[in-house]
């Protein structure tokens, strides 16, 4: 079966498609960075307008980059939540109404479900039962994954996530949007023990706090601003969220006595923070997994391959539309037919 997987959940248009026996085909993504950055932020409405404007483009641009023909398609897969109301609405209504007009089934999909899946396309794909650090956008949790569908809340975060918290580090020290990137390359060039800065609830169960945190760096830089000790202040910030992120990772393996770590969202394409999972995991005889970077960020192919998994169950929507911008994955469940943990 071959599914188009609908990404618009937030600031990109990510279209894929997934073959079930081929695998991924070919994906294709329009970011928007360069329309929000003079905004330092995301604007909702000037979002939605401009999947409206990608998303037919795109699917044609699609097509074309892997000889495929619209007919091919035998079921869309589009993100039906968490995210932004109207970001949603676009990809539902297109993705629905494609799926109407050519008598194939629709689904929506859970976004961050789609990112704790997105490894499983990778060449060394991880198996169930693992623990998953998810820090996408406004997300921060650790789950305990059993199988597609069960899942199991460990912690997550009380007020920023990390990726949010990244972005108002950026912003307050005059970095372009979007934040985290351009923290992890000033921080390059810094000495990260420059500064010591908290670790808010580091050893108080798995539940994560940033707010603190970005606070501390923001009285530090109003104390050095001019002083050309950003890089340092940056360098500092992001050893204290890895810091803070690998240790709970670690607690949260010896918890539930896993020995796989999956890394998903677009802070798992932090270099630093990837090399420190890596040589501490080591340590203990557990193994990361992440996906390849272009499946780090928001992106259709998670899509289509999460709803994929549900398709292949008999699962599909009905005519109706339905976005959920606030969607916990503990409501998700797992489909009979699926396998699960052993």
């Amino acid at each position: 079966m071959l599914v188009l997987g609908l990404e618009t959940s937030c600031d990109e248009t990510g279209l894929a498609l997934f073959d079930s026996e081929k695998g991924l085909v070919g994906q294709v993504l329009h970011s928007q960075i360069a329309l929000h950055a003079e905004y330092g932020g995301v604007v909702p409405e000037l979002a939605s307008r401009d999947h409206v404007r990608k998303m037919i483009p795109l699917l044609e641009t699609l097509l074309a980059q892997t000889n495929t023909k619209k007919s091919e398609i035998k079921a869309i897969a589009f993100t039906r939540g968490p995210g932004l109301m109207g970001a949603l609405m676009t990809g539902a209504l297109f993705g629905r109404t494609l799926a109407f007009s050519m008598g194939i089934p629709a689904i929506g999909v859970h976004h961050m479900e789609g990112h704790l899946l997105a490894p499983l396309l990778s060449d060394n794909p991880p198996e169930f039962p693992f623990v998953a650090l998810l820090v996408s956008g406004g997300h921060t949790q650790l789950m305990a994954a059993y199988g597609i569908g069960q899942y199991e809340l460990l912690g997550e975060s009380i007020d920023d996530a990390a990726g949010e918290a990244f972005d108002k580090v950026a912003k307050m020290m005059g970095l372009p949007y979007p934040g985290g990137p351009n923290v992890a390359r000033l921080a390059e060039s810094g000495d990260p023990q420059a500064f010591t800065l908290p670790r808010p609830m580091l050893h108080q169960g798995l539940d994560f706090s940033f707010s603190g945190m970005k606070t501390a760096v923001l009285n530090q830089y109003k104390k050095v601003q001019g002083q050309g000790r950003d890089a340092d202040l940056a360098a500092s910030f992001q050893e204290a969220m890895v810091d803070t992120l690998v240790k709970k990772c670690i607690r949260a393996l010896k918890q539930t006595s896993l020995k796989r770590l999956v890394i998903a969202g677009g802070v798992s394409a932090n270099q630093a923070l990837r090399l420190r999972l890596e040589q501490e995991l080591k340590r203990i005889g557990a193994t990361v997994y992440y996906a390849e970077p272009a499946l780090c960020t928001d992106n259709g192919a998670m899509i289509a391959f999460a709803g994929w998994q549900r398709l292949k169950a008999g699962q599909c929507d009905d005519l109706s539309v339905t976005t959920t911008p606030r969607w916990p994955m503990t409501e998700l469940t797992a489909p009979d037919v699926l396998a699960t943990a052993e």
